[in-house]
């Protein structure tokens, strides 16, 4: 059954197929770069039955493993060669996704701690100092992710047009380090916004090892519960957990927080293909909740609200670095981990890091920042202000 439907669609790269019995099979043309090494017998028919599910839920339980450390360079191929074929779309995958990112208050709550409130040790372990849980912005490839998250700080820093004294809302706030960031550049007032209680502490007492408490205030609050006028509003890789009937709901949100001449920007991952829901992998064991947009419906749902687009900018590849890097940093302390929460735990986690590392590198998922206002003149009207070294 599986021998035939890979053999008639892998037709980028190869691998080898190594089976429970020590039988071989070669997959692709020319010379095979990877070796799939199968534990169970099963494995691959249940693989063929449910892929997008299957293939993760497979390897956290151990039923096959990749020789070399070269799980990366597998989940490309199969990306290239299979994922199109097994990603419905149209109706029925705008109407799943619905379904799927209800996320009213109680239930954004619950996804958030569900992924969020994991001890912080954990993401300590793979993340910069500063404990950036979003897409860093490498200049080059060289660049450490300690330089690649400072760049994207200061990246964002310019396009929300700060000055002195001014407000912020960070909505999404994190472990703090972008409201941190902005506080100590610019003189200006943040306020940030979580539903982690992990994340919050963590903010917090680093606020107070910086000195900047009295500039920065974190809060357990939803978005949709706050009020108040901001000069900016800044959130990054929180848009991914709003949901999609909630899309209108927050972009009028956005526009109510923001002053007449202030300035939002949107960091997010997105697609550049058509709608389609949300791989129930990921939806089942890491994010609860999420949709990742594709450009239209944000596109649709600005247009709904009081908002107008200013600048949308495009990051290729960049998501696809760090992840690697992260993944890196894992895999260093991967021992201690299994020794503690065991070795399902970590084949979730390095499974998570390389999938999404590979969907950035030979998928359809890039990152959108969005540069908005309700004055089309709240921003500089060339790109030039972005690349002085001020």
């Amino acid at each position: 059954m599986y021998d035939k439907f890979i053999r008639d669609n892998i037709k980028h790269g190869a691998f080898k197929l190594v089976h429970p019995n020590g039988d071989e099979q070669v997959y692709g043309n020319g010379q095979a770069s990877v070796v799939w090494k199968i534990n169970d017998a099963r494995v691959l028919s249940k693989i063929v039955r449910n892929p997008l599910l299957n293939l993760g839920e497979t390897y956290i339980d151990g039923g096959w493993d990749v020789e070399d450390g070269k799980l990366a360079e597998l989940l490309a191929i199969l990306k290239t060669n299979f994922e199109d074929g097994f990603v419905r779309r149209g109706a029925t995958s705008a109407y799943a996704a619905i379904l799927q990112s209800w996320n009213n208050l109680g239930a954004s709550l619950r996804n958030v701690s569900h992924h969020y409130d994991l001890d912080a040790s954990l993401f300590r372990a793979f993340l910069d100092q500063d404990m950036h849980y979003s897409c860093a912005y490498f200049r080059s490839p060289e660049q450490t992710l300690e330089e690649a998250q400072s760049a994207k700080c200061d990246h964002i820093r310019k396009k929300l047009c700060l000055k002195p004294g001014q407000k912020v809302l960070d909505i999404g706030s994190g472990w703090g380090s972008l409201g941190l960031y902005l506080a100590e550049k610019e003189d200006v007032q943040v306020t940030g916004l979580t539903l982690s209680n992990e994340q919050l502490a963590v903010a917090n007492d680093e606020a107070v090892r910086r000195g900047l408490d009295n500039q920065v205030q974190f809060r357990l609050e939803d978005y949709r519960n706050h009020h108040g006028k901001y000069d900016a509003v800044v959130s990054v890789g929180m848009f991914e957990h709003v949901g999609l009937r909630n899309f209108d709901g927050y972009f009028n949100k956005v526009a109510k927080l923001l002053s007449g001449d202030g300035v939002a920007m949107i960091h997010t991952i997105g697609h550049t293909d058509r709608p389609v829901a949300t791989n129930p992998w990921i939806r089942r064991h890491i994010f609860p909740g999420g949709y990742i947009p594709a450009i239209s419906e944000i596109s649709t749902a600005v247009e709904r609200s009081p908002l107008v687009f200013a600048d949308i900018e495009v990051w290729r590849q960049h998501y696809a670095l760090t992840l690697k890097e992260w993944n890196h940093r894992f895999q260093t302390v991967r021992s201690e981990f299994a020794r503690e929460k065991g070795e399902r735990f970590c084949r979730i986690w390095e499974f998570y890091l390389l999938a999404c590392q590979t969907a950035f590198e030979v998928s359809s998922l890039v990152v959108y920042q969005l540069q908005l206002g309700i004055n089309n003149m709240s921003v500089p009207t060339t790109r030039d202000y972005l690349y002085d070294r001020s």
